[in-house]
């Protein structure tokens, strides 16, 4: 034995802030093991356990287990490999936890039932390759045969939304509401119209679902009327309905006639849903983008405009 100073255990225990019990337990582990017995065969440990205990303690609160512990202490294993597994496994856990606040922040916010509870931390918690899974269910289902179109990718890239690794209660909020409407078949439905629409006139404003020449014109000539409080069926409305219909006409390469315009009509009720609207709004949420504007005003302007210089 060599000359260095033994301690006890109640002594080893005193200068590491350690119970008996609990260095009796390292001990008895084989991770801090004995250097010598006295001579009525108690355990004395030299100055390397308190070095060992205190590097136990830091890790056993760092929350790693005893098996890796002791292959830390007896350098099985060196300490930044442990240290990059550890914090792998604790920004997953960290990820987890946001998400439960996430949840239970969206809760207490919007006071939903135990049932729609269920359903908003199920469809939160999806992995990333099952919330891949839903999205592209639905638009592949939306744009089913339109792979080969020009603007596809533009197009389904703008619909597609990306829940962060850390989202805000809102977030959560939108992406269940969203995975939800993902499942109504009407909702489905529109969209697939706004879809084959694209194809035709083949050139697509991303989101707005109306042709990007047509989308402008709308824009241009219908705030201002919206702004000025002009009656859809007025007289002073003509000049907008006609310069409206011209350009549909020249996008399409049809007469301006009254089947033109019950096709434009057509196009804007189908286009005036609110779930469209509320689906935009909800990507954007998701997606961290800017509010989109909502074309709901200038669509029903334009439809009743349009719906009063149609025969009956």
């Amino acid at each position: 034995m060599n000359g260095d100073t033994l301690y006890a255990i109640g002594d080893l225990a005193r200068r590491t802030g350690l119970t008996v019990k609990t260095v009796r337990f390292y001990s008895d582990a084989g991770i801090v093991p004995p250097t010598d017995r006295s001579p009525a065969g108690y355990r004395l440990y030299g100055t390397d356990a308190v070095a060992r205990l205190d590097l136990v303690r830091t890790l056993r609160d760092l929350g790693l287990d005893l098996p890796t512990i002791r292959k830390v202490v007896d350098r099985e294993i060196s300490l930044p490999e442990v240290a990059a597994a550890h914090a792998d496994a604790l920004e997953v856990q960290i990820r987890v936890l946001r998400l439960r606040r996430a949840v239970l922040t969206a809760v207490a916010r919007c006071g939903s039932t135990p049932e729609e509870l269920d359903l908003m931390h199920k469809l939160a918690k999806l992995s990333e390759d099952e919330r891949q899974h839903l999205i592209d269910d639905f638009l592949g289902s939306v744009f089913d045969g339109l792979e080969d179109h020009p603007a596809f990718a533009a197009v389904t890239r703008s619909l597609t939304p990306e829940l962060p690794d850390n989202p805000e209660a809102e977030q959560v909020e939108a992406w269940v509401e969203l995975a939800e409407l993902f499942q109504d078949p009407g909702f489905r439905s529109t969209m697939q119209g706004m879809a084959r629409e694209l194809a035709v006139n083949r050139a697509p404003d991303d989101r707005t679902g109306l042709p990007r020449i047509l989308a402008e014109a709308v824009r241009a000539q219908v705030v201002p009327a919206l702004a000025a409080g002009t009656d859809p069926a007025s007289p002073e409305a003509e000049p907008i309905v006609t310069a409206l219909a011209a350009h549909y006409a020249h996008i399409r390469g049809l007469p301006d006639d009254d089947s033109l315009r019950r096709h434009l009509l057509s196009r804007m009720e189908s286009m005036n849903d609110p779930r469209r609207d509320r689906y935009l709004f909800l990507l954007a949420v998701i997606n961290g983008w800017p509010a989109p504007e909502s074309l709901a005003p200038i669509l029903d302007w334009t439809a009743r405009a349009l719906r009063a210089r149609l025969p009956r």
